[in-house]
């Protein structure tokens, strides 16, 4: 009885803690005051902004989940995501009022780590609960439309998460960056060619590993400030990796599989990729001949869950043996868009079925207009989830 007593405490102590950070909206900041701090913050400024902006959003997307379907909830893999935030949480929380002398930051710093490590495979364990629910019993429309609305909310604020995490702890903690002139995760000049040239390569490894060839690359860049310069911003790289990366993925399956299916032995079409820098944007386009994909299939390629490689098995499978891989759950265009989109940039897809298909990658080229997006929740969020269960007010598409 007295073992219930103090779960029952710890709980309404973390509900506490989940509606009073829950109410204040994220500090979005911009590429601008991110670099600038790198150069010239300390520690002690970012424990006194950390200790606060992380556990508003933790705790708001704590909330938002309160608003899915409750036989979701009920998933294994779903409390085990809510338990990692609600433990995050609480210790960043543990912080609060505490003087910034050096032993706290270390202890904070140490603290941060952990929360990093225990998040690492949130992704993933999400997407186990996502096939849980699914194979418990048929999606309505309503709860897929609910669902992909706080998917795309709840990754873009851990990509944001992580980001202010990994600049505390390799500006001002013992991590070091990735290379000599990144400053913590962001490189204040990201030379994009080069970052594109090694997603191209790793995707050209995995191509030539599974069909013994891959499409060659054909790419060109249009400086229109400088043509003589190369094209370079204040980025994350390994953001822009991620999204080249999954882009040139589907790229060269969708080239190789096309070209086999017209039994054609001629060489592979070339995957073109243009590098275009202006005063705003910096556009990327990446087009193939892979056949294109018909608007039947449009409309769901940034849908979670919808992938055509074959599914992952769930752990409920009596194959499953250990941890669930990525590959497959459908989640590689839907976060790759994410990732374009956290920094004022976007990701889109048009295509021509029958042909091919090309995929415009834009970034803000200005550091200032770069700015975090993110999700608050508000009233309006509210708001969204409740109108989901109501029937659509369209005839359906077949």
């Amino acid at each position: 009885m007295y073992f219930t007593r103090f779960l029952r405490r710890q709980q309404q102590t973390l509900t506490h803690l989940v509606d009073h950070y829950a109410q204040y909206p994220p500090t979005g900041l911009t590429m601008k005051r991110i670099v600038e701090f790198a150069r010239e913050g300390d520690a002690r400024q970012s424990f006194l902004f950390l200790r606060n902006e992380l556990p508003v959003r933790l705790a708001s997307m704590m909330k938002e989940m309160d608003h899915l379907p409750p036989r979701l909830l009920e998933m294994p893999s779903v409390k085990t995501v809510n338990s990692w935030y609600g433990t995050s949480l609480t210790e960043l929380h543990s912080f609060k009022g505490l003087q910034p002398n050096a032993d706290v930051v270390t202890k904070f710093t140490e603290v941060l780590q952990n929360i990093r490590k225990r998040h690492t495979t949130v992704v993933e364990t999400l997407a186990q609960g996502y096939m849980e629910f699914s194979d418990y019993g048929q999606v309505k429309e309503y709860e897929e439309s609910q669902i992909q609305y706080f998917l795309n909310r709840f990754h873009l604020s851990r990509i944001s998460i992580r980001l202010l995490i990994y600049q505390h702890t390799m500006c001002f903690g013992e991590e070091v960056p990735i290379h000599p002139t990144h400053l913590g995760f962001v490189d204040p000049s990201c030379f994009v060619e080069n970052t594109i040239r090694d997603a191209y390569e790793n995707a050209q490894f995995l191509c030539e590993s599974y069909y013994l060839k891959s499409p060659q690359l054909e790419l060109r860049n249009i400086n229109a400030i400088n043509a003589n310069e190369a094209i370079a911003i204040a980025y994350v790289p390994s953001h822009l990796y991620h999204v080249m990366f999954e882009l040139f993925k589907n790229s060269m399956r969708a080239t190789v599989e096309y070209t086999e299916s017209k039994k054609n032995d001629d060489i592979l079409p070339k995957i073109k990729v243009d590098i275009v820098k202006a005063k705003e944007d910096l556009t990327i386009r990446i087009s193939d001949r892979g056949g294109g994909i018909p608007r039947s299939r449009a409309d769901k390629i940034f849908r979670y869950m919808y992938s055509t490689a074959p599914r992952p098995v769930s752990s409920h499978d009596a194959q499953y043996s250990g941890p669930v891989p990525l590959a497959g759950f459908g989640y590689g265009l839907p976060i790759s868009r994410l990732y374009a989109r956290y920094f004022n940039g976007d990701l889109e897809i048009h295509s021509v079925d029958g042909y091919g298909t090309d995929a415009y990658v834009y970034l803000q080229a200005v550091e200032d207009q770069a700015s975090e997006w993110l999700p608050i929740c508000n009233r309006a969020a509210y708001e969204y989830y409740l109108s989901r269960k109501y029937q659509s007010d369209w005839t359906k598409k077949k």
